[in-house]
Protein backbone atom coordinates (compact mmCIF):
# COMPACT_ATOMS: atom_id res chain seq x y z
CA UNK A 1 0.00 0.00 0.00
CA UNK A 2 0.98 3.48 -0.90
CA UNK A 3 0.09 6.76 0.76
CA UNK A 4 -2.43 8.52 -1.37
CA UNK A 5 -1.33 12.15 -2.46
CA UNK A 6 -3.34 14.20 -4.38
CA UNK A 7 -2.48 16.01 -7.25
CA UNK A 8 -3.90 19.13 -8.78
CA UNK A 9 -5.83 16.49 -11.69
CA UNK A 10 -7.29 15.18 -8.54
CA UNK A 11 -9.07 18.16 -7.16
CA UNK A 12 -12.34 18.80 -7.72
CA UNK A 13 -14.08 22.05 -6.90
CA UNK A 14 -17.57 22.84 -5.86
CA UNK A 15 -18.96 26.35 -4.50
CA UNK A 16 -21.30 25.62 -1.49
CA UNK A 17 -23.67 28.39 0.01
CA UNK A 18 -23.97 29.33 3.75
CA UNK A 19 -27.03 30.82 5.33
CA UNK A 20 -25.27 32.70 8.39
CA UNK A 21 -28.51 33.78 9.75
CA UNK A 22 -29.02 32.75 13.54
CA UNK A 23 -26.12 30.92 13.80
CA UNK A 24 -23.41 30.68 16.41
CA UNK A 25 -20.34 32.38 15.06
CA UNK A 26 -17.63 30.22 16.36
CA UNK A 27 -19.27 26.88 15.23
CA UNK A 28 -19.70 28.10 11.74
CA UNK A 29 -16.19 29.07 11.63
CA UNK A 30 -14.91 25.90 12.14
CA UNK A 31 -16.99 24.34 9.62
CA UNK A 32 -16.33 26.63 7.08
CA UNK A 33 -12.61 26.45 7.96
CA UNK A 34 -12.93 22.71 7.06
CA UNK A 35 -14.08 22.77 4.11
CA UNK A 36 -11.65 25.52 2.66
CA UNK A 37 -9.57 23.02 3.45
CA UNK A 38 -10.77 20.19 2.19
CA UNK A 39 -10.78 18.21 5.14
CA UNK A 40 -14.27 16.95 4.16
CA UNK A 41 -13.56 15.09 1.32
CA UNK A 42 -11.30 11.66 1.39
CA UNK A 43 -8.96 12.72 -1.12
CA UNK A 44 -7.54 15.65 1.47
CA UNK A 45 -3.53 15.94 1.35
CA UNK A 46 -2.37 18.48 4.04
CA UNK A 47 0.49 20.51 1.75
CA UNK A 48 -2.00 20.68 -1.35
CA UNK A 49 -5.59 23.21 -1.97
CA UNK A 50 -7.89 20.14 -2.00
CA UNK A 51 -10.94 22.17 -0.41
CA UNK A 52 -13.99 24.13 -2.27
CA UNK A 53 -15.33 27.96 -2.81
CA UNK A 54 -17.75 29.05 0.27
CA UNK A 55 -20.29 32.09 0.22
CA UNK A 56 -21.09 33.04 3.02
CA UNK A 57 -24.41 35.48 2.79
CA UNK A 58 -26.51 37.11 6.13
CA UNK A 59 -23.32 37.55 7.92
CA UNK A 60 -24.33 40.89 9.66
CA UNK A 61 -27.38 38.18 11.57
CA UNK A 62 -24.59 35.63 13.02
CA UNK A 63 -24.82 35.52 17.00
CA UNK A 64 -22.13 35.24 19.40
CA UNK A 65 -23.62 33.44 22.66
CA UNK A 66 -22.25 34.12 26.63
CA UNK A 67 -21.18 37.99 26.85
CA UNK A 68 -18.90 37.96 23.82
CA UNK A 69 -20.63 41.05 22.28
CA UNK A 70 -20.04 43.07 25.29
CA UNK A 71 -16.10 41.92 26.06
CA UNK A 72 -14.73 40.30 22.74
CA UNK A 73 -11.73 42.81 20.94
CA UNK A 74 -10.22 42.94 17.66
CA UNK A 75 -6.25 43.41 17.65
CA UNK A 76 -4.39 45.01 15.33
CA UNK A 77 -0.81 46.88 15.72
CA UNK A 78 -0.40 50.12 13.69
CA UNK A 79 3.39 49.23 13.71
CA UNK A 80 4.94 51.96 16.20
CA UNK A 81 5.53 50.71 19.73
CA UNK A 82 2.39 50.91 21.98
CA UNK A 83 0.11 51.40 19.75
CA UNK A 84 -1.86 48.56 20.13
CA UNK A 85 -5.39 48.61 18.63
CA UNK A 86 -8.12 46.59 20.13
CA UNK A 87 -11.43 47.24 18.14
CA UNK A 88 -15.00 46.06 20.56
CA UNK A 89 -16.86 43.31 18.58
CA UNK A 90 -19.73 45.19 18.02
CA UNK A 91 -18.06 48.34 16.49
CA UNK A 92 -17.20 45.95 13.85
CA UNK A 93 -20.20 43.98 13.77
CA UNK A 94 -21.98 47.44 12.80
CA UNK A 95 -19.68 48.30 10.62
CA UNK A 96 -18.53 45.21 8.63
CA UNK A 97 -20.14 42.43 9.58
CA UNK A 98 -18.08 40.24 6.73
CA UNK A 99 -14.91 40.75 8.90
CA UNK A 100 -16.04 39.24 11.54
CA UNK A 101 -16.46 35.92 10.21
CA UNK A 102 -13.43 36.37 7.93
CA UNK A 103 -11.48 36.90 11.14
CA UNK A 104 -13.10 33.71 12.92
CA UNK A 105 -12.47 31.83 9.72
CA UNK A 106 -8.36 32.74 10.05
CA UNK A 107 -8.46 32.15 13.20
CA UNK A 108 -9.09 28.26 12.77
CA UNK A 109 -7.05 27.86 9.87
CA UNK A 110 -3.03 26.94 10.13
CA UNK A 111 -0.84 30.07 10.07
CA UNK A 112 0.74 29.07 6.37
CA UNK A 113 1.02 30.33 3.13
CA UNK A 114 -1.72 28.29 2.12
CA UNK A 115 -4.37 29.46 4.44
CA UNK A 116 -4.00 32.87 3.55
CA UNK A 117 -4.13 31.58 -0.03
CA UNK A 118 -7.25 29.63 0.82
CA UNK A 119 -8.78 32.14 2.64
CA UNK A 120 -8.63 34.95 -0.18
CA UNK A 121 -9.36 33.87 -2.71
CA UNK A 122 -11.89 30.81 -1.86
CA UNK A 123 -13.90 32.36 0.95
CA UNK A 124 -16.91 35.13 0.05
CA UNK A 125 -18.53 36.52 2.66
CA UNK A 126 -21.72 38.94 2.00
CA UNK A 127 -23.71 41.22 5.27
CA UNK A 128 -27.13 40.39 3.18
CA UNK A 129 -28.67 37.40 1.35
CA UNK A 130 -27.26 38.59 -2.22
CA UNK A 131 -24.67 37.89 -3.72
CA UNK A 132 -23.27 38.15 -7.37
CA UNK A 133 -21.81 34.43 -7.59
CA UNK A 134 -25.36 32.33 -8.89
CA UNK A 135 -23.53 31.38 -12.51
CA UNK A 136 -21.45 29.17 -10.35
CA UNK A 137 -24.50 27.50 -9.27
CA UNK A 138 -23.57 27.21 -5.33
CA UNK A 139 -25.09 23.93 -3.37
CA UNK A 140 -27.11 25.24 -0.10
CA UNK A 141 -25.31 23.58 2.57
CA UNK A 142 -26.66 22.69 6.02
CA UNK A 143 -24.56 22.25 9.27
CA UNK A 144 -25.61 20.17 11.76
CA UNK A 145 -24.87 22.36 14.61
CA UNK A 146 -26.18 22.65 18.23
CA UNK A 147 -26.77 25.84 19.48
CA UNK A 148 -25.43 26.55 22.81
Amino acid sequence: MKTFSATPADIDRQWFIVDADGMVLGRLASEIAKILRGKHKPIFTPHMDTGDNVIVINASKVRVTGKKSEQKTYFSHTGYMGHERLTPYASVAAKHPERVIEKAVFGMLPKSALARQVLRLKLRVYAGSEHPHVAQKPTALTFDIKSA
